[in-house]
């Protein structure tokens, strides 16, 4: 037997440096709780009074899960981490406010090889701040280190939330109608998804991260790293202003693309026409494609192509939801129509016809043009 003694420092986990994180993390989690949340930080479980649940006739609640995936490697080669959070958030609250539901609450999970104090307080920051947004209590998380499994400066982030919405007031497929109009609300730049295709792009092409792009404005890094736009209280105030006898459905578009994810959020028997050319592409986008020389059907089936969701809205509320968007300070513009479909010409397996994504059997989105990039 060794004489040598092993701690579970030296196995690689420092507890204090997890303690430290934790004090200098504490104010900003602190800043998202209101009334509601209970306990403040550093219980086991995090707790939120669900009493205001009783003024609802039915409540239902919403819950979805998400990470940031490999967006994370540009944070970690910039060594900028206060801005992932918002990347975490967006992707985990915007999912439920696709049903017209509020985000009550998250909690989040970072795995790491080393506790880095600072490094691992700014991401929480970056999580906190994008959840005072979103108006959601940041209640819990939790940080583990996992040396030997993920190297000294590496992390993944993840995140939970879980939202309420009145039965007779969600949103989604049953409400859409022909007639209907998609008006497109503009994301940030490239957001969460299809960072594996961007990176192999740049690694392909030879460039680095701190190589300034003319047609950005400021360096390659620092448009990869440009955070996702969070729309939840946006849409929420949307709804409230146009109620939900004007706004039908939202589609966060995420993974797959533009017209994968309005597809999921269409009834059977209905197809949404979008012209590519309705709208003038980010230069990131064209950029991404240029350099890896990318075929547009690969393109617009991975990233969100300047559109981070897309409300589908009864025609007379067009324009006030336009209106209202520009006073938000939300880019918008109608980006297509729905109509009933057509059996003999939106046939399933058609080019340029989505249906059938994420294992949804419902509507379809029919692209048509090119796009203006």
């Amino acid at each position: 037997m060794s004489e040598q003694q092993v701690t579970y420092a030296a196995a690689g986990v420092d507890t204090e440096a997890g303690d430290k994180a934790v004090e200098l993390m504490k104010d900003a989690v602190r800043a998202t709780h209101g009334p509601q949340v209970l306990g403040g930080v550093g219980g086991f479980a995090g707790l939120y009074d669900a009493s205001a649940l009783t003024r609802y006739r039915r409540p239902l609640l919403a819950t979805s899960t998400d990470g940031v995936g490999t967006k994370v490697a540009i944070a970690q080669a910039l060594d900028v981490h206060d801005t992932i959070g918002f990347d975490l958030v967006g992707m985990v609250v915007d999912d439920i406010v696709v049903v017209g539901a509020k985000p009550l609450f998250m909690t989040d999970y970072i795995a790491c090889g080393r506790v880095v104090p600072e490094r691992i307080a700014d991401v929480v920051r970056g999580i906190a701040a994008a959840c005072s947004v979103a108006g959601t209590a940041l209640v819990g998380g939790e940080t583990a280190e996992h040396p030997g499994l993920l190297g000294p400066d590496e992390y993944d982030v993840a995140g939970a939330a879980t939202g309420v919405v009145e039965a007779d007031e969600l949103l989604g497929p049953e409400r859409v109608r022909a007639g209907d109009v998609l008006v497109a609300l503009a994301s940030s730049g490239l957001h969460s998804n299809g960072y594996s295709l961007v990176r192999k792009v740049v690694q392909v092409a030879g460039w680095s991260l701190d190589r300034h792009v003319d047609e950005l404005g400021r360096t390659l890094g620092e448009e990869l790293l440009e955070p996702t736009r969070v729309y939840a209280s946006d849409c929420l105030a949307l709804v409230e202003r146009a109620g939900v006898a004007g706004v039908h459905a939202f589609s966060h578009v995420t993974g797959g693309g533009l017209a994968a994810n309005v597809a999921r959020v269409l009834p059977q028997g209905l197809v949404a026409d979008v012209d590519r050319g309705g709208w003038q592409l980010p230069p990131v986008f064209s950029l991404v494609q240029r350099l890896g020389g990318v075929p547009w059907h690969d393109l617009e089936g991975t990233l969100n192509l300047g559109v981070g969701m897309v409300a589908i809205v009864a025609a007379d509320a067009v324009d006030g939801v336009l209106a209202h968007a520009g006073e938000l300070g939300l880019p918008a513009w109608e980006l297509g129509a729905v109509r009933d479909a057509d059996p003999a010409h939106d046939v399933p397996g058609t080019p340029d016809l989505v249906a059938g994504t994420k294992g949804v059997d419902g509507g379809a989105v029919r692209l048509t043009g090119t796009y203006r990039a």
